[in-house]
């Protein structure tokens, strides 16, 4: 039998039509006039992260150790790279034991927040010592907490540099004696290069220090209008000067240092420094419409890859020096970070100490959302027809994933839900509602942990009439 054979319908290519134009770079978010920016940032994100780059992912979970103390964590210590060390706002020192917290002193401050720093001196071993302005020096020896010096009853920022521990009185600068941490006040004229230190620190607005960070080569010595650095090895050639009177730091839990660049939170803004030039904050501008949150409140960190910057109630801005990408997390109210070994953690206002890792916020599925910015053709002003989107993302048992489509280019009073989604990678999203919209911003939000790999879109340009 002769099969029977049709002709293949070959349609000629209708004029306009534009190839599939895919996105599978993205690039966390931008904040500048959504118009304008490229099509691989969003405009609008939560608890999405760029770790898988150029895929954007839902960021990692956290569990909590042990349950909440008090309703806040008031510091974060780790003795060694080896204990992590919190202090909870009901006025105790605890260590994490690996199953529980075990109390190591109370009757401490319940407002006052802590700093800490590891420091071996004259001592047999590594002590953790830490300070808050209220309840003098303190330090854990390997196996109990106790006061100790005689520095200023109120020290409080303690950091080292140059084999001395240092703090600050209100606008004092003090450091103890060379490898003598329990010798503030020593200043015998025939040990002079050994001695203790102090210097009244002067700023322009006549502030107090609100911030104190060491490191190999200086002392970087924070206020809220100004920053200064001290050099030197000994008292006889330690000196100061300023870095600049135009911007400071919002307290001492606001700067990190990250690969030898500090970065650093001011009420305009999150600068850099890296020392020769003076801070600046354009690496961060694309993230500005955030700005307006910073308060004395703020707090910083890093895992050792990346930068963390919390700024209150909830938000949490995440840099990747590696990309350059800034990403959002939302629903973490954090008030300090720590690094200890591979491990982050994070204290937050609930008294709840946090450890970064797993899918899910302590067995609760992690929410998330992006906004891409309005699809338009080459020019604003031509209008065009939408033929086709696609969404291309990694969706497991679980997890669910939905698109919403605006004619609009801003705000969220007109979202429609287009699809649902809940396992699978391609995904065809309906366009005919909005095939004449001259702009379309897509909105993909969703639960549990997805890899966003691709949205592509096709759309016919119209004459520019």
């Amino acid at each position: 039998m002769k099969p029977i054979q049709y002709p293949m319908a070959n349609y000629q290519q209708i004029p306009g039509i534009l190839p599939p134009n895919p996105i599978r770079e993205f690039r966390g978010i931008n904040t500048y006039d959504p118009l304008s920016i490229p099509e691989s940032f969003f405009t609008d994100m939560a608890n999405l992260s760029t770790d898988n780059f150029p895929v954007i992912s839902t960021r990692p979970g956290f569990s909590v150790l042990g349950s909440a103390i008090g309703t806040k964590v008031l510091g974060i210590g780790v003795w060694k790279d080896q204990e992590l060390h919190a202090v909870f706002n009901d006025g105790t020192w605890r260590k994490w034991t690996g199953s529980s917290w075990q109390t190591l002193k109370s009757g401490l401050s319940t407002t006052a927040e802590w700093s800490f720093t590891n420091f071996q001196g004259g001592w047999t071993d590594i002590n953790l010592v830490g300070a808050n302005g209220v309840n003098g020096l303190h330090r854990y020896d390997g196996s109990t907490v106790q006061t100790f010096g005689d520095a200023p009853s109120d020290i409080n920022f303690i950091t080292t540099y140059q084999n001395r521990l240092w703090g600050a009185s209100k606008k004092t600068l003090h450091a103890s004696a060379l490898d003598q941490p329990e010798k503030w006040q020593d200043f015998d004229p025939l040990t002079l290069e050994e001695n203790s230190y102090y210097k009244e620190m002067e700023s322009p607005s006549g502030e107090n220090i609100n911030m104190l960070s060491g490191s190999l080569t200086k002392l970087t010595i924070g206020m809220p209008s100004s920053i200064h650095e001290l050099y030197g090895g000994l008292p006889s050639d330690f000196n100061t000067r300023m870095i600049t009177d135009d911007l400071g730091v919002a307290n001492n839990r606001s700067g990190m240092t990250l690969d030898g660049i500090m970065r650093i939170i001011h009420r305009t803004g999150i600068y850099e420094y890296a020392g020769g030039v003076l801070p600046n904050k354009s690496f961060s501008d694309i993230v500005k419409r955030y700005f307006a949150g910073i308060n004395n409140q703020c707090a910083a960190g890093t895992d050792g890859t990346k930068c963390y910057f919390f700024i209150p109630s909830d938000t949490i801005l995440v840099y990747d020096p590696r990309t350059q990408t800034w990403s959002v997390w939302k629903g973490i109210n954090a008030t300090c970070f720590a690094q200890m070994g591979t491990d982050f953690y994070i204290g937050d206002a609930q008294g709840r100490v946090l450890k970064l890792g797993g899918t899910t916020d302590a067995g609760t599925p992690i929410s998330w959302y992006a906004v891409t910015k309005p699809f338009n053709n080459d020019s604003l002003a031509r209008k065009q027809r939408w033929y086709k989107l696609w969404i291309v993302a990694d969706v497991p048992t679980g997890s669910t994933l939905q698109v919403f489509l605006s004619r609009s280019t801003e705000g969220d009073s007109d979202w429609e839900e287009v699809t649902t989604y809940m396992q699978g990678s391609r995904i065809i999203i309906p366009v005919s509602k909005f095939a004449n919209e001259n702009f379309i911003r897509i909105k993909i939000s969703g639960t549990g942990p997805v890899n966003i790999r691709e949205i592509t879109r096709q759309q016919r340009e119209l004459p520019l009439v």
